[in-house]
């Protein structure tokens, strides 16, 4: 083999690195929470809550057994109970899934001020957002993840928010701090705080998501925590014959922005519905560069 062939070779199988590293962040599946994802709040050790806090969603405390202080639980309140043991064990197991996911973007210091899609971002450090806000798009795609996986601690300063785009959901926001979190007066996070230490939020901070620490403390003060809904869920199912059997079509897409659901066109003849967990219309059907593409009100 001669140079030019070796070089191109080489490039080839450069890009080739570098298309499949892309993949791997831009696409993730969710991370099951298991029995946590009905815990708003879900402390090792203690809860301590001063000032008027919401928590809209169950509150837990395992192996500790206080809360300190009186927040407002519009859920139900487990401190050291079977529940809550439960909970603590699915929250290691989704702890160390989003620990464990390979082939992130790189990401370092502070988030403020960007905007990112869907995918993985890794840390070795420390992440804050601390000069301007973070912006997560989605870009239409409603079962859109992002993970945040950092080695040390995740920091918001006073006033920081995170601001969804595109149809992001805050139940599909993961960030996994790999010791404790702070998030300053004033903030506003989106998504699920899995915490291997402790999780400490200011003064009038408020968090669509969950406060999840694996061994330590959840402290509150005068916050809004609130249990993010889960994304709409459509989905196309086909069938040879009008009466069925149906099935989930494979290799479908979901656009929220335009309530649009793309299927791979098969060869045979095909009837589609699709199914949801509200009721929905289907207002068309066209075929588009060997795509269906069925529209849903």
């Amino acid at each position: 083999m001669d140079g030019t062939k070796r070089m191109l070779m080489g490039l080839a199988l450069a890009l080739a690195v570098i298309f499949v590293r892309h993949d791997t962040a831009a696409v993730q599946p969710m991370i099951p929470l298991g029995s946590a994802a009905k815990f708003a709040v879900l402390a090792a050790t203690t809860v301590t809550s001063s000032g008027a806090t919401t928590v809209n969603g169950n509150l837990g405390v395992s192996p500790g057994t206080t809360v300190t202080g009186s927040p407002t639980v519009n859920g139900t309140t487990h401190l050291g109970d079977p529940t809550a043991a439960q909970a603590q064990s699915d929250l290691t197991i989704a702890y160390n899934d989003a620990a464990g996911r390979l082939g992130g973007a790189a990401v370092s210091g502070n988030l403020g001020g960007l905007t990112l899609t869907p995918g993985l971002y890794t840390s070795t450090s420390s992440l804050e957002i601390t000069s301007g806000d973070l912006t997560l798009d989605a870009q239409g795609d409603a079962n859109a993840v992002f993970i945040f996986q950092m080695a040390s601690t995740l920091t918001t300063t006073s006033g920081r928010q995170v601001i969804l785009s595109g149809g992001a959901r805050a139940a599909n926001i993961f960030w996994q701090v790999g010791s404790s979190d702070t998030l300053g007066t004033t903030s506003v996070l989106k998504g699920n705080i899995l915490a291997f230490t402790s999780i400490t939020v200011t003064t009038g901070a408020a968090v669509e998501g969950r406060l999840l620490a694996r061994n330590g403390a959840v402290i509150l003060d005068s916050n809004t925590i609130t249990i993010p809904a889960s994304a709409a869920s459509a989905t196309a199912q086909s069938a040879v014959l009008a009466t069925g059997p149906y099935t989930d079509a494979a290799g479908q897409s979901l656009n929220l922005a335009t309530k649009t659901i793309t299927v791979p066109l098969s060869g045979n003849m095909r009837f589609y519905r699709v199914r949801s967990t509200t009721a929905l219309t289907i207002t068309s059907i066209t075929i588009s560069g060997g795509n269906v593409v069925i529209t849903y009100n």
